[in-house]
C-alpha cells in the first residue's frame, strides 16, 4: 500500500488527551514538557485534565492538538520504525498542517508550538466575539455552498471555508450573513443547515489580521524542506519548497481548506491508504466519506501503536 499521514484539526481535542501515551511512552513525555517549555505554560497538565473550556480556547487546542500528533509520530518513529521520508505524503486540517510540518521535519517542534499559540490567540483576536459565525450546510457540494454564500453576503463576508467531504461544506463569515446562509439552505432544499460551536469564523477574509500577525512571524521562523511532500490546504496539491510553504501558511488563514480535493489528489497521485495520527478519528471519517475505495485509520491511543504496522 502507498501510504500518506494526515493530521487532524480543531474540533478533535477532548480533556484527557495524551494522557494514556505520556504513561507509557517517555518519548510523549519528553515532547509534551518541550512544548510546555517552548509555551512557559503547563499546557499538557490542561490537556489532561482540563478544564474543557480552556481547553477549547483556539490558543489552547491548536497546540495542544500538534503536541499529541507529533507525539504520535515519534512514537511510530521509536517503536514501529516509521520513517515519514518514506511516506507518499503529509498533510493536515487547517492547524494540522502545523502538525505535518513539525512531524516532517520542516519546522521545530518549539517554534510550532509558538505558531499556533500566536495563530489561535491571532484568530481569536481578529474578530470580536458574536459578529462572526460559521455553518456547516449538509448535504451540499462546493458549488452550490459557494453560490448560497455569495447570495447570503449581500455587502458582508460570507465564503465556502471547508471543503470537508461530500455534503459536508463550511461556509464562515459575519454572523448575519452566515445565518441568512442557513436560511437560503433550507428554502433550496438542502438537508441542514447549522450554526457551528466555533469561537470565530475561521478560513474567511474576516481573518485578515491574523494572516498579518502570522506572515511576520512566519518570516521570523526557520522552514526548511519537509522529509515527504505536504499536500496544502489552499491548493490540494503537494509542495516541498520552503517559502511556497511560508506563503501558503499566511495563506490559510483567511482561504478555504480544501480538504476533499486534498484527499482525491492523493488518491490521483497512487495513495491508498491515509493514516491520521493524533487525537480523534475526524479526518479518518471524512477520508471513507470522500473515498470509499481509501483505506483509512488513525492512530492516538497505545493500542493504536500496537496495533499499526509499517505493511
Amino acid at each position: 500500500m502507498t501510504r500518506a499521514f494526515v493530521f487532524p484539526g480543531q474540533g478533535s481535542q477532548a480533556v484527557g488527551m495524551g494522557r494514556e501515551l505520556a504513561e507509557r511512552f517517555a518519548i510523549v513525555r519528553d515532547t509534551f514538557a518541550e512544548v510546555d517549555e517552548a509555551l512557559g505554560q503547563k499546557l499538557s497538565a490542561l490537556m489532561f485534565d482540563g478544564p474543557g473550556e480552556d481547553l477549547t480556547l483556539t490558543e489552547n487546542a491548536q497546540p495542544a492538538l500538534m503536541a499529541v500528533s507529533v507525539a504520535v509520530a515519534r512514537v511510530l518513529h521509536t517503536e514501529k520504525g516509521l520513517d515519514l521520508s518514506k511516506a507518499a505524503f503529509v498533510a493536515g486540517h487547517s492547524l494540522g498542517e502545523y502538525s505535518a510540518l513539525c512531524a516532517a521535519g520542516a519546522i521545530t517542534l518549539s517554534d510550532t508550538a509558538r505558531l499556533l499559540k500566536l495563530r489561535g490567540r491571532s484568530m481569536q483576536k481578529a474578530v470580536p466575539v458574536g459578529v462572526g459565525a460559521m455553518a456547516a450546510i449538509l448535504g451540499a457540494d462546493l458549488d452550490a455552498a459557494r453560490e448560497i454564500a455569495a447570495e447570503a453576503a449581500q455587502g458582508q463576508v460570507c465564503t465556502a471555508a471547508n471543503d470537508n467531504a461530500p455534503g459536508q461544506v463550511v461556509v464562515s463569515g459575519h454572523k448575519e450573513a452566515v445565518e441568512r446562509a442557513i436560511k437560503i439552505a433550507a428554502e433550496r432544499g438542502f438537508k441542514r443547515a447549522m450554526l457551528l460551536p466555533v469561537s470565530a469564523p475561521f478560513h474567511c477574509p474576516l481573518m485578515q489580521p491574523a494572516a498579518d500577525a502570522m506572515a511576520e512571524a512566519l518570516a521570523a521562523t526557520s522552514i526548511v524542506s519537509p522529509v515527504a511532500p505536504l499536500v496544502a490546504n489552499v491548493t490540494a496539491s503537494a509542495v516541498t519548497d520552503p517559502e511556497t510553504i511560508r506563503r501558503l501558511l499566511v495563506e490559510q488563514v483567511t482561504g478555504a481548506v480544501r480538504w476533499r480535493e486534498s484527499v482525491l489528489f492523493m488518491k490521483e497521485q497512487g495513495v491508498t491508504e491515509l493514516v491520521e495520527l493524533g487525537a480523534g478519528k475526524v479526518l479518518a471519517g471524512l477520508v471513507k466519506r470522500i473515498d470509499k475505495e481509501l483505506v483509512a485509520s488513525s492512530v492516538g491511543l497505545p493500542a493504536d501503536i500496537d496495533a499499526f504496522t509499517l505493511g
